[in-house]
């Protein structure tokens, strides 16, 4: 008896399955401005450190009694980022376009190595020209800054990570530009950018407990996949002549050609993908000893994290818990 409700096998939305030219996350759109905000971030950047749960009191609208109920959390490593630059865009009819980019008189060898592709070879000189001629005449940078003032209608800080203070093996940092939103004028958002050019900005001044954002990144690899693991097509019955993992008839005699919808092998995982409406659960400092780097978070903890007996001899480490529906 051949079932009346067949729907098809995987999402056609996420065409084409293919891995992601780029390993971190682009924002693809901000969000919306208003003015009736101060000015502040829109995004930050952070490395997934693992999975743990929380147990909070559900309660529902009506609902006589409260419930516990226990849902999983991502932990999200984010240590304070840095602002160095500050770029502004103009509206056209082609889309945006760069107006001009500010930057920072000093830089941190980590976001310089983002500039150079072999960072023990080449001569380090990236931006002391700059440097220099900041120090010497700040002109320029004070007529860069009307300019921006004056014609730009989108206000975005160039900012990096600071991944020297997690315990991953790479030394170069990701840089990222985030938009300025909030804020009467275009005036107010420039200032509010070179406000924060070569300090910190820690990962509470942007987002605040228990509210709701989209988390983008790249998903893990699986490799090369067949249609039953990569679009969760049906096996075949076991007797089946020459496999039973496939699918069983690709397409009609006419049109000649396989159709785009059509399940088939291929890339599965290391995908771009955004997921919305993910709640900022909490956030804890994460205490780090120059003896044994995070040692907190080897066993992440969101309440009565332990700090260590020598304070002056630790730098703090932001934890963030995304939510996972």
């Amino acid at each position: 008896h051949r079932k009346f409700h067949a729907p098809r096998h995987g999402s056609l939305g996420f065409l084409p399955r293919k891995r992601s030219s780029h390993h971190r996350g682009r924002v693809r759109s901000f969000p919306k401005d208003s003015n009736a905000n101060p000015p502040h971030l829109t995004a930050f950047m952070g490395y997934k450190a693992g999975n743990t749960h929380v147990l909070r009191d559900a309660t529902r609208p009506g609902a006589k009694q409260k419930r516990e109920v226990v849902e999983p959390v991502s932990i999200i490593e984010t240590p304070p980022m840095v602002v160095v630059g500050v770029v502004g865009y103009a509206e056209t009819p082609q889309g945006l376009r760069a107006l001009k980019t500010v930057w920072a008189q000093k830089l941190a060898d980590q976001v310089k190595r983002r500039f150079y592709k072999n960072w023990y070879r080449c001569k380090k000189k990236a931006f002391t020209k700059y440097s220099a001629r900041y120090a010497a005449d700040q002109s320029e940078f004070a007529a860069a800054l009307d300019r921006l003032k004056k014609n730009a209608a989108i206000i975005r800080v160039i900012a990096h990570t600071q991944i020297d203070k997690i315990n991953i093996r790479q030394k170069k940092a990701h840089i990222m530009e985030i938009q300025v939103n909030g804020g009467n004028s275009i005036a107010d958002k420039v200032d509010f950018a070179v406000g924060l050019l070569e300090k910190e900005v820690p990962v509470d001044s942007v987002f605040a407990t228990n509210e709701m954002v989209d988390v983008i990144g790249v998903t893990k690899g699986k490799g090369i996949k067949g249609v039953v693991s990569r679009w969760g097509v049906t096996r075949l019955p076991r007797k089946t002549h020459r496999g039973l993992r496939k699918v069983a008839c690709i397409g009609s005699w006419h049109p000649a050609r396989v159709q785009y919808s059509v399940a088939r092998a291929g890339q599965k995982g290391y995908h771009h993908r955004t997921e919305i409406n993910k709640k900022f659960t909490d956030w804890a400092k994460v205490w780090t000893t120059k003896k044994r780097k995070r040692t907190a978070m080897r066993r992440p903890k969101l309440i009565r994290i332990p700090r260590p007996s020598r304070p002056w001899a630790a730098s703090s480490i932001t934890a963030l818990c995304v939510k996972t529906f």
